[in-house]
């Protein structure tokens, strides 16, 4: 099996630890970063640009105290295990105030009918996790062994962490507690991800056995800590799964009611230009000359098709064509 030497133990708590006589230089630089980073991604969401996003997702520094936790509870530091937590905490409650700072000063309400940004984190699903959990591994390799650090930067992209706090400030700014929720959701999952990958990876290389050969005393117990990760875990997958249930079922039910509707539209010369979900039910935006084709012959065709309890609004757009012949001059 793989294993680390006691000079790489030094290394990881020098890398993650705010300790020793570097701990307020540690704590400014991160702090800094940090408000910059919610600055930079709130900013992005707000003007819906996905490369100001990902240059905050590469400045923040939230994943060196998460990442403190984890090796803190694999060689039982307490002193430690609290201070990287608290930074996580504070952390994460500055960034969604920059956030909602940011939301007070937008011209209109930032959510995810206005931002791309947005609507693409406030609904995570079960894959997020399976992908927060392979890039959580390879950020946790990548710290243990100090050969392959130079991943570190794609694993900052991948694994989004001050985004989804900027967009739950942004949201809750909005009025918009569920997505607000669903953010926070997304950026749970990250963050469990790390902490359950970390543990596993540092069990691996057997990172507890090298630290207790460089301690004076035996480190605390660590089964409490790892049981409450792994139940964290489990608690974010519950919602998740739901998530997932809940989008597919949408998906199925536009894919069906556009199978119903485009022979509606198009038998009258209209064009169907959309078919979303709201919490009014599914919304058909069509588009076509007047006069309109009749709502009562798409009604009754979804319910001939199963769809009987599906609730549709119509948005119907008149459209006037004119031809202009060429003239010739």
């Amino acid at each position: 099996m793989p294993s680390i030497a006691v000079t790489d133990i030094a290394r990881m708590r020098e890398t993650l630890f705010f300790e020793g006589d570097e701990r307020t230089r540690k704590l400014s630089a991160y702090w800094t970063l940090l408000l910059l980073a919610a600055m930079i991604a709130s900013a992005g969401v707000v003007s819906d640009s996905t490369a100001t996003v990902i240059g905050a997702m590469i400045v923040a520094p939230l994943m060196t105290p998460i990442l403190g936790i984890v090796l803190a509870v694999t060689i039982g530091d307490g002193r430690n295990l609290a201070s990287s937590a608290a930074l996580v905490v504070t952390g994460a409650l500055a960034v969604v105030a920059v956030g909602y700072g940011f939301g007070l000063l937008a011209e209109v309400p930032v959510d995810a009918s206005t931002s791309s940004q947005v609507s693409g984190r406030v609904n995570p699903r079960l894959i997020d996790l399976v992908a927060a959990v392979a890039t959580g591994a390879v950020g946790a390799f990548a710290l243990v062994r100090a050969d392959v650090s130079d991943t570190l930067p794609g694993v900052a992209i991948a694994i989004s962490l001050v985004p989804p706090l900027a967009v739950v400030g942004l949201t809750l700014e909005a009025g918009q507690g569920d997505e607000a929720g669903g953010a926070l959701l997304l950026f749970l999952t990250n963050v469990g991800a790390i902490l359950i990958t970390g543990v596993l990876v540092m069990a691996l290389y057997h990172v507890r056995s090298a630290a207790l050969e460089s301690l004076a005393r035996p480190p605390l117990g660590r089964r409490a800590a790892v049981t409450l990760i792994v139940a964290f875990v489990v608690v974010i997958a519950v919602p998740l799964a739901g998530s997932t249930a809940r989008i597919v079922d949408e998906r199925l039910t536009i894919a069906s009611v556009t199978d119903v509707a485009r022979p509606w539209a198009e038998s009258a010369g209209w064009e169907i230009v959309a078919v979303t979900t709201r919490p009014e039910g599914v919304v058909i935006h069509a588009l076509g000359p007047v006069p309109a084709p009749d709502p009562g012959e798409l009604r009754r065709g979804l319910d001939a098709e199963g769809l009987g309890d599906v609730d549709v609004r119509l948005q119907l757009v008149p459209e006037e064509r004119v031809d202009l012949e060429a003239t010739g001059e």
